[in-house]
């Protein structure tokens, strides 16, 4: 990575429209690796002559007794944690019932995300249901129709899968230029769970498919329904009927008491509150809504079943909700990275604006159709940064620039966005949504 000090800065662009959502800007800037053998000298101990009293003066945590074992019977988060949740962009949709928070990637860590931080996309509110009271029905081209309750279904081999979930519209603002300044807004429509369920395949063979059987219609149980038509192909291989995620029964707004999961797949199809398997010979065109996730391009013409979600990274830490707070030396860039089509072989970083790139070091599990944590540790010298991350999974498929995308597809889309992201970091360690032109 080049260290020359007289390199001409990328011209970028800055974001048009910030978030008036109380956001702290955050950021890091220009670098020198650094031996892993380095000391990290923090600034409370470089002043020894001044006793820290938090040291040296015994704390309230210290002198009182906490609260017992009863206290919080379903535990929660530190209060001092309070800022650590989902947002939404009052402006983004016309109706709260209808619309979409976003997941803080910029703090969290590691691969899984906690149950409570999983944004939520709603077209009709979250139903509430008794799982008593929930029904899930196959019919059409069925050897035999059937209904099963929820006890019917725990009956079947149960397994555990760790997935991403994204929406297409994951980045969509951004298409025509930088918009939403923090990754929570601009990447926030993605989580990573393990999901408990019993594979869909079980299911359909339990209802024998017709060989005339092509495509599955799965329907929700709210007000919105939403029916989405998927190739049979994909529902018997990997999809999952699930009832649990990180362990524990689907949240409402998740789904409860059961949803569809389809691999790397966007998520609208990831039916919530599954009522209904329609099986039939066709995709259900006809019906508005299973057809409205197209891509328009340039040219008018519109891509048509660009289900896969394609491979895609994000720096979370540091970003201009996560600034660098301690100043030069050494520091850690980390973020997710991601693909539809398996896992993640290489992240590349790169802290001038793609002109030079290192490799990121892949931590943690490694799982097809998951995410991937990635670090990238340096000594920073205080000079700005231009930061970007690039992923390759392992079919080859890599990450494309924005720019390299619109000349592709246009800007008439708000779907599949996959383009690398920049965040500008200036010398005081904030940092701010920009594009490299």
């Amino acid at each position: 990575m080049s260290d020359d000090k007289n390199i001409e800065k990328p011209k970028v662009s800055a974001r048009r429209s910030a978030l008036k959502a109380g956001l702290k800007l955050g950021g890091l800037a220009a670098a020198g690796t650094a031996g892993s053998g380095a000391i990290i000298k923090s600034a409370v101990a470089a002043d020894q002559s001044k006793p820290d009293p938090l040291i040296t003066e015994i704390q309230d945590w210290n002198r009182y007794m906490g609260d017992g074992v009863d206290s919080n019977p379903y535990g929660l988060p530190s209060k001092f944690e309070s800022e650590v949740v989902r947002r939404d962009v009052a402006w983004l949709t016309a109706d709260a019932k209808s619309s979409v928070n976003f997941t803080p990637l910029h703090a969290l860590d590691g691969i899984i995300t906690p149950n409570g931080l999983c944004f939520e996309r709603h077209h009709g509110g979250v139903a509430q249901i008794a799982p008593s009271d929930h029904r899930l029905m196959i019919n059409g081209l069925v050897d035999h129709p059937l209904v099963f309750t929820m006890e019917d279904i725990a009956r079947f081999p149960r397994e555990n899968h760790t997935y991403f979930l994204e929406c297409a519209a994951n980045s969509g603002m951004e298409w025509r230029g930088a918009q939403l300044n923090g990754c929570q807004f601009t990447h926030g429509m993605v989580h990573n769970v393990v999901y408990t369920g019993v594979k869909l395949k079980h299911l359909l063979d339990e209802a024998g498919v017709k060989a005339r059987g092509k495509w599955l219609l799965p329907e929700g149980a709210d007000p919105a329904h939403m029916t989405r038509s998927i190739p049979i192909e994909k529902a018997l291989d990997d999809c999952l009927v699930a009832f649990k995620m990180n362990g524990e029964a689907l949240r409402p707004e998740q789904g409860y008491p059961l949803r569809l999961v389809v691999p790397g797949w966007e998520g609208n199809m990831w039916v919530k509150w599954l009522r209904r398997f329609e099986v039939g010979d066709q995709p259900w065109h006809h019906r508005e809504e299973t057809s409205k996730y197209t891509d328009l391009l340039a040219d008018g013409r519109a891509r048509r079943f660009t289900w896969e979600m394609d491979v895609k990274s994000v720096i979370t830490n540091p970003s201009p909700q996560a600034p660098i707070m301690h100043g030069k030396g050494r520091t850690v860039i980390t973020g997710l990275a991601w693909s539809g089509h398996g896992t993640i072989k290489r992240v590349d970083v790169s802290t001038d604006g793609g002109r030079n790139w290192v490799t990121a070091r892949l931590d943690g599990p490694s799982f097809s159709k998951s995410v991937h944590r990635f670090y990238y540790d340096f000594d920073w010298d205080g000079r700005d940064m231009y930061l970007q991350s690039r992923a390759i999974d392992n079919h080859g498929n890599i990450q494309p620039t924005k720019n390299a995308l619109r000349l592709a597809r246009g800007e008439n889309s708000i779907y599949h966005n996959n383009g690398i992201q920049t965040w500008h970091v200036r010398g005081d360690g904030s940092a701010e949504n920009v594009e490299i032109s």
